[in-house]
Order: structure tokens, then sequence, then C-alpha cells
């Protein structure tokens, strides 16, 4: 694990408030101090006063002026303290939204390829616990670690001046325990490694289960799923097992050096004060430093381990944030010029796989607002030719030109919002049936809206629903019916108004009265525009200016749909061996 990596990211974070990072360090230090190494010793003044004078008046004013040194004290700490948790606060809570924000966008540069190989569960939960793990590593080190620091040099640097020889025990001490505590942690983090990438796994699983409950329901899947999460989840118990196992013998070896070192200087101390070489005072004074010294390296061993599990945390996430988008903007770009839809790919070769090729020197030319279906079985190379013209994939070599401008010299956004595009499955957000539609423009206004869903025949089922524009259409739109949420996404498309249409089998979802509307829809949609049709069910595209014939990546046949039925050839076949208007 590189710890250099993983605070580069949150570096780039926290150098918009270097200000408070560093006064929460500072006032932190200052008031263990003052807590912990001043205030003994001040103490120690009192029993010193009290022991090595008899009870009487006179001796009030020294023990006056030292309960009131001690009162500053208090008052200073609490001061500096207190005021390095409001910076803490503000600096936390800022840094974090911040960490939050920028593993958003990072993840947003990734192509489409990567969300379908990577479970969005997974994906939330390593971001969730990469930002939480700032938050824990800054504590630990902020105030735990630096605590124990700040502590031990001041004990240290006391002690060295008043009982140099239980100085150097205590320095010797400190040594082999920290040894011991490194050695711990050096063997524990491949188990936290391990334990922190099973429970992605769960959460993985978990989340996969639950988003696709309409198959476990549908396939009688409960028991399955069942049983394979409790081999996910007894995955994660053995590991997390061996983790915690880990560290109760860490534990145990800590509180057996405590009491070893506890015992040790109790005698010293007891043989130095019978000699009368120290004070009553000087022997309160290292049994508090010891008390003191125990509570922090006690819990130094789980500070560090906490913090090398928050390590372990983060670095499933830097792995994906380290990992460059297979899809990426030239350095750079052309203005994007698409204004009328003249699409050429012109010797494109592509495959998803080296071994796998699917187009060798392809091309293909449709003209500005022609409208072309695309036919084939499954395989074919009818959606890669999409998913190209939209680059969520690029090309191994050739050319893809709109408006004879190559596509991959202009912005991946900037080509999109000129295109518009309606999938076979539309996935809708868990917002507003309004903010769905309007999602292709945002400034659209109400009337807009409500106009793009009327083309779409949309308007009526969604001025029935109980709160109607403004319903909310749950998870991926799973409140709506395929053929409704089909209707919101190309009500979307219509407001988009790019010049270049593609549509993936856009009426699949729908019943026969409601696509020969939206094929009236589609028709005045489609005026003015350069259209894609990927036709699985053969009747949809029967207007088309041109049907082009895919098999195995090659064009095989086209025309329109009478001159490729009387041709007789591959086209023809496949409209004969449709049943009830679908491809078999």
């Amino acid at each position: 694990m590189s710890l250099a990596r993983i605070f580069s990211y949150y570096w780039a974070e926290i150098t918009n408030y270097k200000w408070s990072f560093f006064s929460t360090f500072f006032l932190y230090g200052l008031g263990v101090f003052l807590a912990n190494v001043l205030n003994p010793f001040l103490y120690k003044n009192v029993v010193d006063i009290v022991s090595n004078t008899a009870p009487s008046l006179e001796s009030l004013p020294s023990l006056l002026n030292a309960l009131t040194l001690i009162g500053l004290n208090i008052l200073g700490f609490n001061i500096f303290y207190r005021s390095a948790d409001f910076v803490i606060v503000y600096f936390q809570a800022n840094v974090i939204r911040d960490i939050y924000n920028s593993t958003f966008e990072k993840l947003l540069n990734h192509s489409y390829t990567f969300f379908s190989n990577n479970f969005s569960g997974s994906l939330v939960a390593k971001s969730k616990r990469f930002a939480t793990s700032f938050e824990k590593i800054h504590d630990t080190i902020s105030i735990n670690i630096l605590a124990t620091v700040v502590h031990l040099t001041g004990i240290f640097v006391v002690l060295f001046l008043n009982i140099p020889k239980i100085a150097l025990i205590f320095l010797a001490w400190v040594f082999i325990y920290l040894i011991m505590t490194v050695l711990f942690i050096r063997v524990k983090i491949k188990y936290d490694l391990a334990k922190a990438q099973a429970d992605s796994r769960v959460t993985g699983s978990f989340a996969d289960a639950m988003s696709n409950i309409l198959n476990v329901k549908i396939f009688s899947g409960k028991y399955f799923e069942k049983n394979l999460f409790k081999n996910v989840t007894s995955d994660e118990y053995m590991k997390r097992l061996k983790s915690w196992k880990l560290s109760n013998y860490q534990i145990a070896s800590q509180g057996f050096l405590m009491g070893a070192l506890q015992v040790l200087v109790i005698y010293l101390l007891i043989n130095l004060w019978v000699r009368g070489l120290v004070s009553t005072g000087v022997l309160v004074l290292v049994q508090a430093y010891i008390v003191g010294l125990f509570d922090r390296l006690w819990n130094l061993g789980r500070d560090m381990t906490k913090l090398f599990e928050s390590l372990t945390d983060a670095q499933e996430m830097v792995e994906i944030l380290d990992r460059n988008p297979d899809i990426k903007d030239k350095e750079i770009t052309e203005d994007c010029l698409i204004s009328s839809g003249e699409i050429k790919l012109k010797k494109v070769n592509f495959g998803y796989m080296q071994d796998r090729s699917v187009f060798k020197d392809f091309n293909l030319q449709i003209a500005h607002g022609e409208k072309v279906g695309l036919v084939g079985h499954s395989g074919s190379g009818k959606s890669t030719i999409v998913k190209m013209l939209l680059r969520f994939v690029d090309i191994s070599s050739g050319e893809i030109t709109i408006d004879e401008q190559n596509i991959s010299k202009i912005k991946q956004d900037d080509l999109r919002s000129q295109i518009s595009y309606v999938p076979q499955e539309p996935i809708l957000f868990h917002r507003s049936i309004k903010d769905n539609i309007s999602y292709s423009s945002t400034s659209a206004t109400e009337e807009e809206i409500v106009d793009a869903a009327k083309k779409a025949h949309a308007h009526e089922f969604i001025l029935n629903l109980s709160h109607g524009y403004d319903t909310l259409v749950g998870e991926r739109g799973v409140k709506l019916s395929g053929g409704e949420r089909q209707r919101i996404a190309i009500a979307r498309a219509m407001l988009k108004r790019a010049p270049v249409l593609l549509l993936d089998e856009a009426t699949s979802s729908l019943d026969s009265i409601s696509e020969s509307y939206i094929q009236e829809a589609f028709d005045e949609l489609m005026k003015g525009k350069t259209t894609i049709v990927i036709a699985h069910r053969l009747s949809t595209i029967q207007k088309m200016d041109r049907i082009v014939v895919l098999e195995k990546g090659r064009i095989v046949e086209e025309g329109t749909h009478k001159e490729l039925l009387d041709k007789k050839g591959f086209y023809a076949e496949l409209w004969n061996h449709q049943t009830g208007g679908f491809l078999e």
C-alpha cells in the first residue's frame, strides 16, 4: 500500500484549508502539554509544599500561588483545546465535503464500460469509506498520535531534568513498546486489507441481489441468493475474525509490558525516596506520568491499528482513482461544429477484445436527415455502432466523423450534447417525472416539458398519477411500467433537439396502440434529423429511407424495405422468420 499515494489525494483537498489544518495541530498540542505535562508538575509543587512543611498559615501564600498556577493552567488548557475542537469541526466538514465531490467527479470521468464492470453498490461503499477514512485518519493523527508524541516528549524532558535514571528506563521501555506495536501492525495490515476487500464483496453482493430482486422473485432464487450471500459473509467473517484475534494478541502483549514497567519504576522510586534522593512530589509526579503514559500508549496501539485500517479502507478507492479512464478527451480538443448530422464511418476497426474483432475496415455513410434502420442478429454489431458514435468505446483504427469532424477530436460531452439517444431499457433517476424529462435540457420551461410529454404520449398517464409531473418514479423508475418509462425517455429525447437521433428499439416496451401514437411522434421528431434506429421488430423500420443489414460486423445488404424484400436475400429471410414482429 502506497501511503504517499493515499495522502496525495487527501492533501489535494487539505491545501484549501491549510490554516485550520495547522491550527488544529498547534492548539491540540498546546492543550495536551498543559494538561498532561505541565499540570502534574504543578501538582508536584503542591505535594512538596504540603509534605515538607507543618500545617500553618505561613505555608498558605505558597499554596495559594501554586493553586493559582494550576487554575491558570487549567483555564489555558480549556481555551486551547476547546478552540481546537471548533477548528477541527470546520476543517473536517469542509474537507469531507470536497472529498465526496472530487471522488464523484473522478468516477463520472470513467467510461460506461467501467460502470458495467463494477458493482454500483460496491463503488458507493468504497467512496463513502474513502471520505469517512479521512475523518478517522485526521482524528487519529491530530488528536491521539499528536497527543502521545507531545505527552512523551514532555515527560522525557521533565524526567531527564529531575531523575535521568528513570527517564532512561522510560525511553528504553517506550522504544521496545513501539517496536512491538509496529511489528504487530505490519502483520495485521494484510489481514485488515483482506477484511476490507471482503466487506466490499458483501456490500456488492447485497446490492446486486437487491437491485435484481425481480429476477430473484421470478426464478424463485431466494434460497440460492441466501446461500450465495452466506458464502460471502462467511468469508468476510473469517477475515474479520483473524484481524480481531491479532488485535487481542497485541493488547495482551501491551498489558504485560505495562505491568512490568509499573512494578520496576515503583520499586526504583521507593529506593530513591528511602535514600532521600527524590521528594514525595517527584514520587507522585512520576506515578501521574506513568498513569498518563499508559493511557496514551495503551490507546496508541489501537490508534495505530485504526489508522492503518482506515488507510486500508482508503486504499480500495485510491486504486480506482489511480485508474485512468479508458475513454479520454484529447489534451487539446476542437470546438464542436456538429450542426446537420452527416455521419461517416471510414475503415473502422474495433473489437472488445484483441482476439475478437467486431468490425474490420468497416464503412458506412449516412446523409444529413437520412433515416437508417440497422438490422441483424445479436452480435452483428448494431449496438456497437451506437456505442462508437457516442464514444462509449473508442475504435482501434479508422475514423468516425459527423459533419466532417472527427468525433475523437472533440470533447465527449460536446459530442453527446448533439446526439439524442433512447436506449432499449431506459433507466430513470429516483426523481420527479419533470426532473427526468428535463434532464436533457435543464433550462427547459414547464410548457416545453409538457409539450414533449404530449408528443411522447406520456402526458395522459402523468396527469393520472398522484402528484402529476412532480411524482417520484422510484429507484431506476420502478414505480412506472416499462412502457411508461420508455415514453418518459422518448419525451426526454424530444426535448433535447439534437441533430442526431439514435433509437435502440425505442418502442419495444409499448403495446400496439401506444406504439402507433409514438410512431407518429417519431415521424415529427425525425424531421430534419439524422436518425439511426436499431430494430429487432422489423415492422418499426419499414418507412426508413434505408435499411442496413449487418451480419458479423459486415454490411450484407442495404436498401429500402421493399427493395430488400424484392431481393429475396438476407433481409427477406429475416422478415419471413419473424414471429410476432420480432427476430428469432
